[in-house]
């Protein structure tokens, strides 16, 4: 675990240029443009190069899940993959939980992933000798751990994905669902603190897909892991990130809350993104209170910071008067008229 200060994941100044001589090539395109990353990209690919990801710089709070999202060919897949030194990086700096892995040697790396790092890939890349319990406890295995210890802690992540029963079942008797939850398990298997899934639901029918983004919701309230997670799906991210970082060619454009991104967003790129969301459903009280006690008026509908704009307009639809936001705690910390509830929802829809 981290320091209270130190974020599990800072990357600064990230680029990643597929070509050959891809790193002098970005050095004299950085020169040549004055250090502007954005022309420094133009001039890369004039000259044959991929800048796939470009001067990304952004930080992972330890416990936050941090959704990275974008259309196909956006870099996402590339970023993380960058952040897990799966692919290493053109230039820039990586830090776990306070230390730079750029450059770290192929056995401190291999250490990494086997006990701090934790992942899932679409593809559930499941061995298919082997059964269930087998398979969330290979990684345990490579690990050296005991049979009689490895057994007990598949268990353990067996019953919290919720595939009690199916331990001895090979994986072509699973369901899809059933096998992103065996490939879930086996990356918590060695309780990572951090976990990197990289679209692990996309290619799940719609159904299932909901049920298993409820079901790792209840995971991460309870496991508190720092997480980056990739999707292209934005009503995905918003319901499962307490942050949202978009990409668009490589670049990152925009770093917030669900509520930032739906609310305010910085360009029509990332407004396009969310045009067709329903705002009222994703963006939260807090981003429309008045900070501080205020004149509230003698009705309190019992609203809270983290409540929705819906929920929260459903509960003042016959008051006229602003009224008190409390936090988790109860103490109150703002004021909010129920007008500007409305007004808040109306914002992005002219």
């Amino acid at each position: 675990m981290t320091g209270a200060d130190t974020p599990a994941i800072a990357c600064q100044n990230l680029w990643q240029v597929f070509g050959t001589g891809a790193e002098k090539a970005l050095t004299d395109a950085l020169a040549r443009s004055g250090q502007d990353a954005e022309r420094a990209a133009e001039l890369l690919r004039k000259d044959g190069f991929i800048p796939a990801v470009q001067d990304a710089s952004f930080e992972v709070r330890e416990g936050e899940l941090f959704v990275i999202m974008g259309l196909s060919g956006s870099g996402k897949s590339t970023l993380v993959r960058c952040i897990s030194q799966l692919l290493p990086g053109t230039a820039g700096e990586i830090r776990i939980e306070g230390e730079n892995v750029v450059g770290a040697d192929r056995k401190r790396l291999t250490e990494l992933r086997r006990r701090k790092l934790g992942m899932v890939f679409q593809h559930f890349g499941l061995f298919p000798h082997m059964t269930v319990a087998e398979n969330v406890a290979y990684p345990l295995r490579v690990q050296g751990v005991g049979r009689k210890e490895r057994a007990a802690r598949a268990q353990e992540v067996i019953s919290l994905v919720g595939l009690e029963g199916r331990e001895d079942s090979y994986p072509r008797q699973l369901s899809g669902g059933q096998r992103q939850r065996v490939g879930i398990a086996r990356s918590l298997a060695v309780n990572p603190d951090i976990w990197f899934l990289d679209e692990p639901f996309s290619a799940l029918d719609p159904l299932i897909r909901r049920q298993l983004q409820d079901e790792f919701l209840r995971i991460q309230n309870s496991l508190r892991k720092s997480i980056v997670f990739i999707t292209h799906d934005i009503a995905e991210a918003l319901k499962l990130a307490d942050r949202i970082a978009i990409m668009r060619d490589g670049r990152i454009v925009q770093i917030g809350t669900p509520t930032d991104i739906v609310l305010r967003p910085v360009d029509d790129y990332v407004r396009e993104f969310s045009k067709d969301v329903a705002k009222g459903r994703h963006a939260r009280v807090a981003s429309v209170m008045q900070e501080g006690a205020g004149d509230a008026g003698p009705d309190d509908p019992g609203l809270t910071t983290a409540m929705t704009l819906d929920a929260a307009l459903a509960r003042c639809m016959k008051l006229y008067e602003p009224v008190p936001v409390r936090d988790a705690s109860g103490a109150v910390v703002g004021t909010v008229h129920p007008s500007d509830l409305a007004a808040a929802l109306q914002a992005e829809e002219t």
